[in-house]
């Protein structure tokens, strides 16, 4: 049995909510969400970002494999990025530089995991997952959408179920590569949560996620999120999320929804 973990920091995978869910073996899951999120980042002025994440995720025996990509539309200053909050941009050849805000639409940076399923034993209802992601550049750097970079991190992920009840935590860390737009830093990030059980279809959860800051100029990440999630059939899943900034570089609220279904 192999399981699958969303973290509901925006920072996670460029856009998206908690979620908790085991899958069949060999089950190739499409799905779509739309994601809202507004604030000043510590700034004067509010930045808001729209997101459409479309997800593919391939579940073989012991391994999740899953690709994101998210089609963006943000409206902020000159030195804010999606994911990452405010940044350095002092000192880049190719740093945006204008007064106030602009917006800006297209795709924005992907996300592809690989995550193993370590150890879980059955009659504990206790597991390990490892996850390997790597941050691909395919938003335009230039216009806002993206880093420019190509981000490597890892993530250790342990969960234990009592009966209705699972509780959750992760700890990663993410080596940051070159940019020519924006000055960046590697960084560690954790997260710990818990899931219950309703009835068969329906569970609600929180999760309590941060990051250290990815830039000079940025300041660090600290979300809550609630979630519910509903199983539809064995095929459907729907996913509703909010959630709340508890720092500088997060955004000070987003709210989101999403499906997903098995082909």
């Amino acid at each position: 049995m192999t399981k699958g973990w969303a973290a509901g920091c925006a920072f996670a995978s460029g856009i998206g909510a908690a979620s908790f869910s085991f899958a069949a073996d060999g089950e190739l899951r499409v799905g779509a969400g739309l994601d809202y999120s507004k604030g000043t980042y510590g700034g004067s002025s509010d930045t808001t970002v729209i997101a459409v994440p479309v997800t593919v995720r391939y579940e073989p025996d012991r391994w999740t494999y899953k690709l994101t990509v998210p089609f963006l539309k943000v409206t902020g200053p000159a030195d804010f990025v999606p994911g990452v909050g405010r940044v350095d941009n002092s000192g880049k050849p190719k740093r945006r530089s204008f007064s106030g805000t602009t917006t800006e639409s297209g795709v924005g940076d992907s996300v592809a995991s690989a995550t193993y399923n370590a150890w879980y034993d059955r009659g504990l209802e206790r597991g390990l997952d490892l996850t390997g992601r790597v941050k691909l550049p395919s938003g335009d750097a230039g216009r806002g959408l993206g880093t420019g970079s190509t981000d490597v991190g890892f993530q250790v992920d342990a969960y234990q179920t009592l009966e209705r009840l699972t509780v959750f935590a992760d700890l990663g860390y993410t080596f940051l590569g070159h940019s020519d737009y924006v000055e960046l830093q590697n960084a560690a990030n954790y997260g710990v949560g818990a899931s219950r059980k309703l009835s068969e279809m329906d569970s609600v959860g929180a999760s309590l996620d941060g990051r250290e800051r990815v830039s000079p100029g940025g300041s660090p990440q600290r979300e809550l999120t609630l979630f519910w999630n509903r199983r539809a059939d064995r095929l459907t899943r729907f996913q509703a999320y909010v959630l709340f900034g508890l720092a500088n570089g997060s955004p000070d609220i987003g709210v989101g929804l999403s499906g997903s279904r098995v082909f």
